[in-house]
């Protein structure tokens, strides 16, 4: 078995039998790829659908809404693939993607790949990023103070972690969870994911692991058609599916996800420079804010009840911080 494709349903099975549709014959009846579909869902009648219309599939059920890392494990443990392929639900495959992706990946050093990830009128998107030392990348999403760093990152030319176009053969530190292909080999020896993550981050501390076997990298001529954050977004009700809005659960939930990683990944230390960080940004947004709509003559109702919502997010935060630095085994599920 050369390949194992592993999905994670999770109320999204309307996007599974579109990417499974998207799927060209070739790639279907491929006896060396196998299709594992984990379901977080426990619905029958979803499920029902999906074997009785591609009754290729193998569908594994967890029983619960297990999250990200911990039934994407589930799917890996069950796979007997060469190599794994993560592959979110709200993904429309181009034709020769995978195929494409798969051939140049064996023939080559690289231990974990992915491709260039585009929107649906085929303009590129997040496929990929550096890691930044303690993750202070992280700052750039906070209001106002976010906009204070970038302008002063600018100044001293830093370089940007994200990669949004990707060259042909580009090497990365990490790779987006919606399309991310490891060697079996790699994961032996790295290990699985960390399942203390729900959602969000787990990748990132994945390949943190996982570079320490070899390089990563994306391919920028293979591209495949990412909904982004579609389920995720009618699930939680957020009012985007953006990754910057820090105001409602989801957002909580990104919070949450991001300064476990960096506790794991960086330590306490750096744990605590970004939280720091993330509380200075309360007061000096509300006083940009103030002085901004002053200025301007125009109250904006909308931006204070979302520095609001990033307050209360905060301030839960913080409540968390005595379990994330003590790094015991814990599953956090904010959502």
């Amino acid at each position: 078995m050369r390949l194992s494709i592993i999905i994670v349903n999770y109320k999204s099975t309307s996007y599974i039998l579109d990417c499974l549709a998207s799927a060209e014959p070739s790639l279907i009846n491929d006896v060396s790829i196998e299709w594992i579909v984990v379901d977080n869902e426990q619905n029958d009648a979803c499920n029902n659908v999906l074997s009785e219309k591609f009754p290729f599939i193998k569908l594994v059920q967890m029983g619960y809404n297990a999250g990200f890392a911990r039934a994407n494990n589930a799917g890996i443990k069950l796979a007997k693939g060469e190599n794994i392929l993560l592959l979110n639900p709200d993904t429309i495959l181009i034709p020769g993607s995978i195929q494409e992706c798969l051939s140049r990946f064996l023939n080559s050093n690289h231990i974990a790949c992915g491709v260039q990830l585009v929107y649906p009128n085929h303009e590129p998107q997040f496929s990929g990023s550096n890691f930044v030392k303690g993750g202070m990348n992280h700052l750039l999403e906070l209001p106002y103070w976010g906009s204070t760093v970038k302008y002063f990152a600018s100044i001293l030319r830093a370089n940007k972690p994200s990669i949004i176009k990707a060259e042909k053969e580009q090497k990365v530190d990490w790779i987006s969870g919606a399309f991310l292909m490891v060697k079996r080999s790699a994961i032996d020896k790295a290990g699985l994911m960390d399942e203390d993550f729900f959602l969000y981050a787990e990748e990132v501390e994945w390949c943190s692991r996982l570079i320490k076997q070899g390089s990563i990298c994306i391919y920028g001529d293979i591209k495949v058609v990412h909904l982004i954050g579609t389920s995720i977004q009618s699930e939680t009700e957020s009012v985007d599916n953006s990754y910057t809005n820090l105001s409602d659960i989801k957002g909580f939930q990104l919070m949450v996800s991001n300064h476990v990683r960096i506790r794991k990944q960086y330590g306490i230390f750096w744990f605590f420079c970004l939280l720091l960080n993330y509380t200075w940004a309360i007061p000096f947004a509300f006083i940009a804010c103030v002085f901004r709509q002053l200025l301007s003559f125009k109250i904006v109702i909308p931006e204070f009840k979302y520095l609001l919502g990033f307050t209360k997010n905060v301030f839960k935060l913080w409540a968390m911080a005595p379990i994330i630095v003590m790094g015991k085994p814990h599953f956090y599920k904010c959502i």
